[in-house]
C-alpha cells in the first residue's frame, strides 16, 4: 500500500483574464463525493452570474472516485483540462472549480484548454497542500535514565514526539514513519540496556504544512 500521498490542506482562490474573459479558480479540501458536491453548489451559488462554472475533483488514497464537468463549454476543453492537473500533481481529496465571466472573444479549443488548466494551476499556487504520511505512535516506558537518550535518538533521526509524562516512570509517545519502527526501537533498547517497554498504540496519518505537524485520520492496528 502507498505510504505516502499528497493532498489539499487549505483552499485557495486565485484569477487569470485571457482576452477579456475572467477565470477564477477556487480549490477546497473534500474527503468524499458529498463534501464536494457541496462545495461546487457553494461555488455556483456565489458565482451565480458566471457564464459557465467548470468542475473536476478527485477523492481517494488511490485517486479512485474522479469526476469532471464542462458546465456548457465545448466538450474535453474545461473539465477534463482541469482534472488533468490534479492528475497531474499526483493530488488526492480535492475539488476545484474554475469560474468563467466571458469576455466577449472567443479563445478557441487551444486556448480554454490553456486557460482552465492554467486557471488550476493559479489556484494550487494559492493553496496550502501537505504530504500525509502514514506513521506508527509507539509509546515508550522507560526510567529517568533513559529519557535523555531517548530524546537525543528521536532529534537525531527525526522522530516527532508528541507526548511525554512524569511520575515514577517516564512515558513518551512517539510518532515514527511507517517501516522505521523497528530500528527506533532497536536503538532505543541498545541505549537504555534494554530497561524501555514499548506500546504500538495506533497507526496514524501525518504531514507538515505552514512549519506545522498535523496528525491526520487514525488507522487501529
Amino acid at each position: 500500500m502507498e505510504t505516502c500521498y499528497k493532498a489539499l490542506y487549505r483552499g485557495g482562490e486565485a484569477e487569470l483574464v485571457e482576452k477579456k474573459s475572467r477565470f477564477i479558480a477556487t480549490t477546497f479540501p473534500v474527503n468524499s463525493e458529498e463534501e464536494a458536491i457541496s462545495f461546487l453548489e457553494a461555488v455556483r451559488k456565489k458565482y451565480w452570474d458566471a457564464t459557465h462554472n467548470c468542475s473536476a475533483y478527485v477523492i481517494g488514497r488511490n485517486q479512485e472516485l474522479q469526476r469532471c464537468s464542462d458546465d456548457g463549454e465545448p466538450n474535453g476543453t474545461a473539465g477534463r483540462p482541469m482534472l488533468e492537473v490534479l492528475l497531474g500533481e499526483g493530488i488526492h481529496n480535492m475539488a476545484v472549480v474554475v469560474t468563467r465571466y466571458f469576455g466577449g472573444t472567443l479563445l478557441g479549443t487551444g486556448g480554454l484548454v490553456r486557460a482552465y488548466s492554467g486557471a488550476v494551476k493559479a489556484g494550487l499556487r494559492n493553496s496550502v497542500l501537505v504530504e500525509k504520511c502514514l506513521g506508527i505512535r509507539l509509546q515508550v516506558d522507560t526510567d529517568y535514565s533513559g529519557i535523555g537518550k531517548i530524546q537525543y535518538i528521536a532529534g537525531k533521526d527525526g522522530v516527532l514526539i508528541l507526548h511525554s509524562e512524569y511520575s515514577d516512570m517516564v512515558r513518551v509517545e512517539l510518532l515514527i514513519p511507517l517501516g522505521e519502527e523497528g530500528a527506533i526501537q532497536k536503538k532505543i533498547n541498545e541505549a537504555t540496556n534494554g530497561k524501555a517497554g514499548f506500546t504500538v498504540l495506533s497507526r496514524t496519518w501525518f504531514g507538515e504544512a505552514e512549519g506545522e505537524v498535523l496528525l491526520f485520520e487514525e488507522e487501529k492496528c
